[in-house]
């Protein structure tokens, strides 16, 4: 990947003529993880109010998974053909549909469903977040926040469920339309012209992630068809390749190993966050409201130190970024694997957390560089997949290794 300078300018034609200031980026983008976390220490009361089993409950963070994997992947599409403004409609009504059919839902399937659509309308805000980040310390706030929240979300989903009830908790990634407003204050460039809609390109994209979030719970399945769905995606970019797919951007090297970096940092980070309530209780006994308040600490710490390290990172060589990340990426699973001692398995968790959020920040940079301009948006889009795939292999993980 090409070194970039210490403020790189990541500025397209869909950004904005008028900064959105940074903190707003953080709104938009952060709550999306309420989703993924706040539901980990509430799994139990979603069940014995639902009449369904632990499994089942999860399927909604599962779901959530899906549909942020997915989101991305289709609303990066509309940002790059149809812009910020009909990227932020679109996305905030999906959002608000989907948290309205949480509230109300009487039955697991309808919640399941509620999370799909909640989460697609979340992705969508959160690529307006990074589609906003045009300089690495911009792109570090926006990606530290959902690191950030993450932290806070097993807690803060508990407190909220406490409080008010579960499905309030599910409701918090609502927080994000908070911003909606200052986004579209900001204003945006003329959208240049694109290619005719590439349908069949977008279908297969839509397809293969389907296939790859459902690997983990049917791999004998899933797994073939996740192959057969990849082949003919390439197939699809041979032949259209300025389609729904560039090949300018899925034939790139340093793009494609940027997102099997995300990828893998993610799983890690999301798998001990889901671990860590077996582990601490394995280990030292604690119950799932104290693991809660101890986990801030190490989860708090990866999130807000990332972002400063993806504003350094734009100065530190390529080779170098991508080495730390992967000592940190292997070091993590390792220690908490053999660790016994709650000190090591927080420091884990904090270097899990640390590597993800610094990864998807400065990987999603230097991405957007080796791209051509014209394609930033659906790399931006393409690497978010990659990272947020995690989402529905990480638990996955954690649930089947921490099976009694």
């Amino acid at each position: 990947m090409t070194r970039l300078p210490h403020h790189a300018d990541l500025r397209t034609a869909t950004t904005p003529a008028r900064r959105v200031s940074t903190p707003w980026l953080a709104v938009l983008a952060g709550p999306l993880s309420f989703g993924i976390a706040a539901p980990a220490l509430i799994v139990d009361d979603v069940a014995r109010a639902l009449d369904v089993g632990p499994g089942g409950a999860a399927l909604t963070v599962t779901a959530f998974g899906w549909g942020i994997a997915l989101g991305t992947a289709l609303l990066a599409a509309l940002l790059a053909r149809r812009g910020l403004p009909v990227l932020l409609a679109a996305s905030a009504a999906l959002l608000s549909a989907g948290t309205v059919l949480i509230v109300l839902a009487p039955a697991l399937p309808v919640l399941v469903a509620a999370a799909a659509v909640q989460a697609l309308g979340s992705a969508g805000l959160t690529v307006a977040a990074m589609s906003l980040a045009d300089s690495a310390r911009r792109m570090g706030v926006a990606t530290a926040s959902l690191a950030v929240v993450g932290a806070t979300g097993p807690l803060v989903g508990a407190l909220v469920a406490d409080v008010l009830s579960w499905r309030a908790a599910l409701a918090l990634p609502l927080l994000s339309a908070l911003a909606v407003p200052a986004a579209r204050r900001g204003g945006a460039a003329p959208v240049p012209a694109r290619p005719r809609f590439d349908g069949l390109g977008m279908l297969l994209l839509a397809l293969l992630v389907t296939a790859l979030v459902v690997v983990p719970h049917r791999p004998l399945a899933a797994g073939p068809a996740a192959v057969a769905l990849l082949l003919l995606l390439v197939a699809r970019v041979r032949s259209r390749p300025d389609g729904a797919v560039p090949a300018a951007v899925a034939g790139n090297a340093r793009f494609l190993a940027a997102c099997a970096l995300a990828f893998a940092l993610g799983v890690v980070n999301f798998a001990l966050l889901y671990a860590a309530p077996d582990l601490l209780h394995r280990h030292a006994g604690w119950t799932s409201a104290r693991t809660g308040v101890v986990l801030l600490a190490p989860y708090l710490f990866g999130g807000l130190c990332s972002a400063f390290l993806v504003a350094a990172s734009a100065r530190v060589s390529p080779r170098a970024v991508v080495a730390a990340l992967l000592a940190a990426g292997v070091a993590a699973p390792l220690v908490a694997a053999t660790a016994t001692a709650v000190p090591l398995l927080l420091a884990a968790m904090a270097t899990a957390s640390l590597a993800a959020a610094t990864g998807q920040g400065a990987l999603a940079v230097r991405a957007a560089a080796v791209v051509p301009a014209a394609h930033r948006a659906e790399a931006l889009g393409l690497l978010t997949v990659a990272y947020l795939l995690s989402v529905a292999f990480g638990p996955a993980i954690a649930v089947t290794l921490t099976l009694p």
